[in-house]
């Protein structure tokens, strides 16, 4: 026999799903939004590499360290195709920023004069990367989270398997 607060006393006369709680945090929500604040901040880093790159006064590439040259290719390359990701939500937006953030972190330290803010750089990235695989994991726990849609591929390959196994019988 069930407790009686387990029973839904709601549940004879409601249409649909039971209401979801409106104080509940909705991490996925928070986790979109998050992307795009960090998507605007990276598009701000890549336009700030490329302004480098078309503004300066001279042939820029011959008169920098080769290291620094390949940095600030890389940079304004990466951070907008980060952005561009963490924009749309994506999974391989994620990622590629995650690998952005560490490159930012690795050259911080191998080129102290890279970025203007040096350590503050480091220790703002480590603060996003934290916040991001916290709101991601806190994300893939919500309950009512819906899975990402299933390609035709495997839907077909589903729906033939299907077919095979009443082939068999």
């Amino acid at each position: 026999m069930s407790k009686p607060q387990d029973m839904d006393s709601g549940a004879a006369i409601r249409l649909g799903e039971k209401a979801l709680d409106p104080n509940a945090t909705r991490w996925g929500m928070l986790l979109v939004l998050f992307m795009r604040v960090v998507a605007g901040l990276w598009i701000l880093q890549g336009l700030v590499q490329w302004q480098i790159v078309l503004t300066a006064p001279s042939d820029l590439f011959s008169t920098i360290p080769t290291p620094t040259a390949v940095a600030i290719v890389y940079f304004a390359v990466m951070d907008l195709l980060a952005a561009v990701g963490l924009w749309l939500a994506t999974a391989w937006g994620g990622v590629l920023w995650l690998l952005v953030a560490l490159s930012q972190i690795l050259v911080a330290f191998l080129m102290p004069d890279f970025f203007g803010g040096g350590l503050l750089v480091v220790a703002l990235d480590v603060i996003l990367i934290g916040m991001y695989l916290l709101l991601t994991y806190e994300a893939g726990r919500e309950p009512d989270r819906r899975s990402a849609p299933r390609r035709a591929a495997t839907r077909l390959w589903n729906r033939s398997w299907k077919v095979w196994e009443n082939f068999r019988r």
